[in-house]
């Protein structure tokens, strides 16, 4: 099975967090399973880490190129149908009252509905899309 994974996903399994649910640590570490991480995850991972709301053990490019290089993980890039598909989201109400307006998130269901592919998130927000969520 493909799986795509949210950016928080990727995170704590890399960092063996036990935010990770015991099915998603699984799924995501079964090496029969390819594993796809969205360029719009990196994109996200470089604010936070700009911001200083994550700090990795090492500088940003490294890092993200070994551990996807040691735990198997693909780049998924946005092509043009994932970045037009976003147009035709519509806004979901988060359980605050507010509108789902995360554009990490909203490239991450474009992708997985363009390319079938179920996506490893704690964020329920993402199933009320239409996307198949692991966790």
């Amino acid at each position: 099975m493909r799986l795509l994974l949210d950016t928080h996903a990727f995170l704590w399994f890399i960092f063996a967090d036990p935010r990770l649910s015991t099915d998603a640590a699984e799924i995501i570490g079964d090496p029969a399973h390819e594993r796809l991480l969205s360029i719009a995850s990196i994109w996200e991972i470089a604010i936070k880490v700009k911001l200083g709301r994550l700090v990795l053990p090492n500088p940003l490019d490294d890092f993200l190129s070994s551990q996807m290089s040691l735990n198997d993980i693909q780049l998924l890039p946005i092509e043009f149908l994932h970045a037009v598909g976003v147009h035709s989201l519509s806004y979901r109400r988060l359980a605050n009252g507010t509108d789902h307006k995360d554009p990490f998130d909203r490239m991450i269901v474009s992708q997985a509905l363009a390319e079938r592919l179920p996506v490893v998130s704690r964020e329920v927000i993402l199933g009320e899309y239409g996307v198949t969520r692991i966790w």
